[in-house]
């Protein structure tokens, strides 16, 4: 096959992927299908809880209450297995954006499906714990979902077709004309200087990151000073290195930022997650020692 005729494939390849909306998020996966499935599912458990009528009212042991239980049990369960599914790359039915799309809407039908099951009893119990743990996994989940549905974007946006070692070289690029510029300057001053060459920004805790920004910047503190200072040439040549620093400063703790708020709420969502499959544990275990 020629090239022009291999290109040829390529496109109308990436024409129909197009066309079969391949490029559509995960949300709007096969036009919200799994959306559907969620409302169907939370609507037929509603519907069920209010029809039934049973003296006394459904509880999480009547027929109704368990069957909403083993529902809610097997989501669960299920749920936490798109963790495995990200290792293995499809692009059939079950496609990671399909399955991340069917975690997400059965994920918040579980809400309905759970709270039926309790039957709104609640009391300081190992039940009730595994309830509030699901709702917290859920929360959670729900931040995730926010956050990755716009911060990727932003990011790009901030890099500016750079990426983050480009960013980082950038930084020390700017360092190594400081240290120059610093040779000759007074002794004070060039201590000044070298403080802002040995700022890290990437060394800044995680409070600092999900602010994106220090509660005190060493080059801007530097700059004020040496402005203070300020008359003669190669002063102004450090000042104007020093403005390109704090620039590019400002960009990386964006970036830094960003990431941050993509990683952190995995360090919440996964822990809970852990806790909410032994609390589920327990809860079973209790329900039918106690039958």
């Amino acid at each position: 096959m020629s090239k022009l005729a291999q290109r040829g494939a390529v496109a109308r390849q990436t024409s129909r992927q197009r066309s079969d909306g391949s490029h559509v998020g995960f949300l709007a996966h096969r036009g919200y299908y799994w959306l559907k499935a969620g409302l169907v599912l939370a609507t037929l458990s509603i519907v069920a809880y209010a029809v039934i009528d049973q003296q006394p009212r459904a509880s999480g042991g009547s027929v109704l209450g368990l069957t909403l239980g083993t529902i809610g049990a097997g989501l669960i369960v299920w749920l936490t297995l798109l963790g495995y599914r990200k290792r293995k790359m499809t692009n059939d039915a079950w496609s990671l954006k399909a399955w991340t799309s069917a975690h997400v809407y059965l994920g918040l039908s579980l809400v309905v499906v759970a709270t039926l099951h309790t039957a709104f009893r609640f009391g300081w119990n190992i039940h009730t714990l595994a309830y509030v743990l699901m709702l917290l996994v859920i929360g959670s989940g729900l931040y995730g979902v926010s956050v990755y549905a716009v911060l990727p974007r932003m990011m790009s946006e901030n890099r500016d077709q750079m990426t983050e070692s480009q960013m980082y070289e950038a930084l020390q690029s700017v360092d190594r004309q400081l240290h120059d510029a610093a040779q000759r300057l007074l002794g004070d001053q060039a201590r000044l200087v070298q403080a802002s060459i040995e700022q890290d920004v990437y060394s800044e805790g995680i409070i600092a990151r999900l602010r994106g920004h220090p509660r005190r910047c060493i080059t801007q503190a530097v700059k004020a000073e040496l402005g203070a200072a300020s008359g003669d040439d190669q002063l102004a040549k450090v000042d104007r290195l020093l403005d390109r620093k704090l620039a590019l400063l400002t960009r990386v703790r964006r970036h830094l930022r960003y990431k941050a708020l993509l990683e952190i709420w995995l360090h919440i969502h996964v822990p809970l997650t852990f806790a909410l499959i032994v609390a589920l544990i327990a809860h079973i275990v209790a329900v039918f020692f106690y039958w």
